[in-house]
């Protein structure tokens, strides 16, 4: 039996545990799931041992568990591939706006658009993870073997920035070691466009808290004569940016790379189709820095966002109080060579310049990742981008992803090997929104690309 006919034939069982994956609710953000967290990690453990990887276990952490599984080929010579993803999901609120219950996975339908499994982490990252799984069963019950060495690292903290990963990776650094590292948590550029990512944005997470009076006043008695600690907190978010989209922080654009003509070339081959993904999220039209294209803003260049405010009043009709203090959450995604901390303090030294002495300002620094760049013309890369055209049917095309994996940097610097991306997720699986979902035949392809990966890294063309 050939892999393929290996897959066919038991796809739906591949669904149905998918299904079960998806109905446990390892949301890592809330402590009231920590045990469901934990029955998550048993359950990848499990679905690896049932996959017939020999060496499997769920270690501790300072969090949640990390699971890990090894299974070595006959080859003695074989390259070692480290397959990283992660088990748990964001929280689903709000939870007004789904369809149906979000652990409660269920497939639609649709004559155009194919079959999806909607649930919280079907695509982020349950689906995608699932996929190398279901590869390395594949090849162990069609051939008895493995083309090369492999060894997986599934962690429970990703959706809270990986806080335990990074000490678990320098202890088992040994254990861990690998040739190459290879992740599904990225997407693809367009429905049926198999896409290699070689770039991830890093990421520095800030909350700033403004405070004035020792408790909520009357608006009437003090308005006018202190300082409102909203309103000089929306005054100093609007004093980040300028008028035409770029950051007014000091030095942040510092250690930008300047974007050159072969790179500007590599990313508009993406062929990344503008309208429908503007049409996608609904925004009425696009803004941005001035003189790059979308996919260079939101792959290649930096930017700053405000996540969230809050303060005062917000409930139903009127009342006239002015609020004691006021919050708000700062998103700064960065590229090489921007590192998280710098980022952070530029922003705390602009901030702390502005904000007037009848307010205190203090600025939380929350979390970090450093940004990822990974050499295209790599032979892993090029490995993959064999296997997603022989998935798919249509060549691979490499960009830039807008978003961040915290651990893909520490992974490479701690173990010193190159990092491989290839998502199949789209940009409308709502990840992180209600109605997440993931199409059923990016399962089905995926699982194959990975199939396919594991050999063309063990046996690349000699013309290649």
């Amino acid at each position: 039996m050939s892999l393929n006919h290996y897959l066919d034939a038991h796809f739906d069982r591949a669904l149905q545990e998918l299904l079960a994956f998806l109905r446990i609710p390892s949301v890592s953000a809330r402590p009231e799931h920590a045990e469901d967290v934990r029955r998550c990690a048993d359950f990848v453990a499990e679905r690896l041992r049932g996959a017939d990887v020999h060496w499997v276990e769920v270690l501790e952490t300072a969090g949640h568990p990390v699971v890990y599984g090894e299974r070595r080929s006959s080859r003695a010579d074989a390259p070692t591939v480290l397959i990283y993803g992660h088990y748990d999901v964001q929280p689903v609120d709000p939870l007004n706006l789904w369809v149906s219950p979000p652990f409660e996975p269920w497939i639609a339908e649709d004559a155009t658009l194919g079959r999806r499994v909607v649930a919280r982490g079907a695509s982020d990252d349950k689906g995608q993870v699932y996929c190398p799984i279901k590869a390395v069963e594949a090849h162990l019950s069609v051939h008895n073997d493995l083309p090369v060495h492999v060894k997986f690292l599934i962690e429970g903290e990703e959706e809270i920035g990986s806080p335990s990963l990074p000490a678990f990776v320098e202890q088992e650094r040994e254990r861990l070691a690998a040739d190459w590292i290879a992740l599904s948590d990225t997407a693809m550029v367009r429905p049926g466009q198999p896409t290699i990512t070689y770039a991830l944005r890093g990421l520095s997470y800030l909350q700033l808290n403004v405070r004035g009076p020792s408790r909520d006043v009357h608006s009437g008695v003090y308005g006018g004569a202190i300082a409102n600690p909203l309103q000089v907190l929306c005054e100093l978010v609007a004093a980040l940016k300028g008028p035409d989209g770029r950051v007014a922080v000091p030095g942040f654009y510092d250690a930008v790379r300047d974007l050159d003509e072969a790179e500007r070339a590599r990313i508009a081959l993406s062929a990344f189709d503008e309208a429908a993904w503007l049409a996608e999220c609904g925004a009425p039209k696009l803004t941005g820095e001035p003189g790059f294209s979308t996919m260079e803003r939101i792959g290649a260049r930096p930017s700053l966002d405000l996540c969230g405010i809050w303060g005062g009043y917000t409930g139903e009709g009127a009342k006239t109080v002015l609020p004691s203090e006021a919050f708000a959450k700062l998103s700064a995604r960065l590229v090489p060579d921007q590192q998280p901390a710098d980022i952070a303090a530029k922003l705390r030294a602009h901030l702390e310049a502005l904000v007037p002495d009848t307010v205190t300002l203090e600025v939380e620094v929350m979390k970090g990742g450093d940004p990822v760049l990974t050499d295209p013309n790599s032979d892993g890369v090029r490995a993959f981008s064999r296997a997603l055209e022989r998935a798919f049917g249509v060549p691979a095309v490499l960009a830039r992803n807008g978003g961040s994996i915290p651990i893909a940097a520490d992974l490479m610097r701690v173990l010193g090997a190159p990092c491989v991306f290839a998502g199949f997720g789209q940009d409308d699986d709502r990840i992180h929104s209600p109605n997440e979902k993931f199409e059923l035949e990016n399962f089905r392809k995926g699982i194959a690309a990975w199939a396919y990966f594991l050999e063309e890294l063990a046996d690349p063309p000699a013309t290649d």
